[in-house]
């Protein structure tokens, strides 16, 4: 008996040894580090929450608007950053050196201590989640309402409400991972397109095409491409009937020259990759219900807010990307 039971245990020792192998390999793999690391950063949220009683969704979906407008944090998980004057107050400037929370507001600074040790430290993620939550809430209690106090904070409605959006996003699904895409149109539908970023247009004033066409028959299904919000459904006298979605990476998809909408959608509506959202058609170039002026298709654009104004940029490479997912 004690023969077998020594077998067993060294059995178990040498399958231990061979599933943490396993994970060590998994752990080395690039996908599996960016999963733990939205883990950790999830976790981070949470915390966040229960310390502030600010939901995490919020917490995560400043976070995420900030990691989208910023340059990468290499060093941290978190995307936040807080001016460093402000962090310290009227102290020197120092992040070398970090500072307790008791000293630095003391002398004006908004550094907080989030992680119980005492120090105020600006690149420690839960230190800055933590102050930057406080501040928030501080606005909140001025102005009575998340929107408003992001208005507040960021002196810019637009910012307000697409971190709004986001939120949004992040409470109907409780996670933050949402970066599938899809292609608009259905793979067993007959479809053409060609790069056509910067062709000349002339109604309205000589302009540039900012976006790609994609040619197909009256009717075919127009998927969104991504995990997003409808900010904007109805006429347009240049897009015709029109769609806008926006994502969680500030990213506006512009559905334009559909033939219809479909009928769950409307402004405000959560779609998913590959939702149905409206049909090809040839809508657009006069007043409301002009159609028929150029072949049906699809216009599809790409918007990006940098925190400050929007931009348009070439869709093309990303949608030859993601018909090739198909």
């Amino acid at each position: 008996m004690n023969r077998l039971h020594k077998r067993v245990g060294v059995l178990f020792i040498l399958m231990m040894s061979f599933m943490s192998h396993s994970f060590l390999i998994q752990a080395e793999d690039g996908k599996d580090k960016e999963i733990d690391d939205a883990t950790l950063r999830q976790s981070l949220y949470e915390k966040t929450e229960t310390l502030t009683q600010i939901p995490w969704y919020y917490i995560a979906a400043i976070d995420q608007y900030e990691g989208n407008i910023r340059k990468s944090n290499d060093d941290r998980l978190t995307g936040i950053q807080l001016p460093f004057q402000d962090w310290y107050g009227v102290l020197p400037v120092d992040p070398e050196h970090a500072l307790d929370e008791k000293t630095i507001n003391l002398f004006g600074g908004i550094g907080k201590d989030g992680d119980g040790d005492s120090i105020a430290d600006p690149t420690n993620d839960e230190d800055v989640l933590y102050t930057f939550a406080m501040e928030v809430q501080q606005k909140i209690a001025e102005n009575n309402s998340f929107e408003s106090a992001l208005t507040a904070y960021y002196e810019r409605e637009k910012t307000a409400q697409i971190i709004t959006e986001i939120a949004t996003l992040f409470k109907h699904y409780q996670t933050t991972d949402l970066s599938e895409r899809a292609f608009p149109i259905p793979k067993w539908n007959n479809y053409s397109y060609r790069s056509t970023w910067g062709d000349s247009r002339g109604y309205g004033g000589r302009r540039i095409h900012e976006g790609t066409d994609i040619f197909a028959s009256y009717g075919t299904p127009v998927r969104s491409t991504s995990y997003g919000i409808v900010e904007i459904k109805g006429w347009n006298k240049f897009g015709g009937w029109r769609i806008g979605i926006r994502d969680k990476y500030n990213i506006y998809h512009y559905y334009a020259h559909l033939n219809s909408f479909a009928d769950d959608i409307d402004e405000g509506t959560i779609v998913e990759p590959g939702d149905v959202i409206g049909y090809v058609g040839a809508s657009g170039y006069g007043p409301e219900g002009t159609s028929g002026k150029f072949p049906p298709h699809l216009h599809y654009g790409m918007y990006k807010d940098n925190g400050k104004n929007e931009w348009a940029y070439d869709p093309y490479p990303y949608l030859k990307r993601w018909e090739r997912q198909q």
